[in-house]
């Protein structure tokens, strides 16, 4: 393979948070979430229940039964979301990720928003949009890089 043939490092990553949604458990969407610094991955997540407990398929999809539209009440999510778990499983092993990067096979909620802002990630870039017009109000006035992955 030629250089000219290799994936751009954002192709690269992108196509591994595609990879790692493919381990998601939930019903609706799946996400993946890698963070990365110097071009190195640091951490990984996907959505879904919390460690040892039933998966979706097992149990249902309250947000499924209640009609509930993307972007409203995330927090009847039986699901933890890919950012959320991609910066837990940081946190668990003591991984720095102050100043990282994050790719994510969909643009974070409000909650993921939040969460990215306050441990310290300067970009996140996304392959496909999510209707939450408050988390774009946070990105602006934080500063966070949001940026369409193209």
């Amino acid at each position: 393979m030629s250089k000219s043939e290799r994936p751009s490092w954002d192709s690269y990553f992108m196509q591994i948070a595609q990879l790692v949604a493919s381990r998601s458990t939930c019903m609706r969407r799946q996400v993946g979430a890698v963070i990365v610094k110097d071009k190195q991955i640091l951490s990984t997540g996907y959505n879904g229940s919390p460690s040892g407990l039933r998966h979706c398929g097992e149990v249902g999809c309250l947000r499924e039964v209640l009609n509930i539209q993307p972007g409203e009440r995330t927090e009847i999510c039986r699901a933890v979301h890919a950012e959320q778990n991609a910066l837990l499983q940081a946190a668990r092993h003591g991984v720095a990720i102050e100043g990282a990067d994050m790719y994510t096979s969909v643009q974070p909620c409000v909650l993921c928003t939040k969460m990215i802002i306050n441990a310290g990630i300067k970009r996140v870039i996304y392959a496909s949009p999510y209707p939450d017009p408050m988390a774009l109000d946070m990105v602006e006035e934080s500063g966070l890089e949001l940026l369409p992955y193209k």
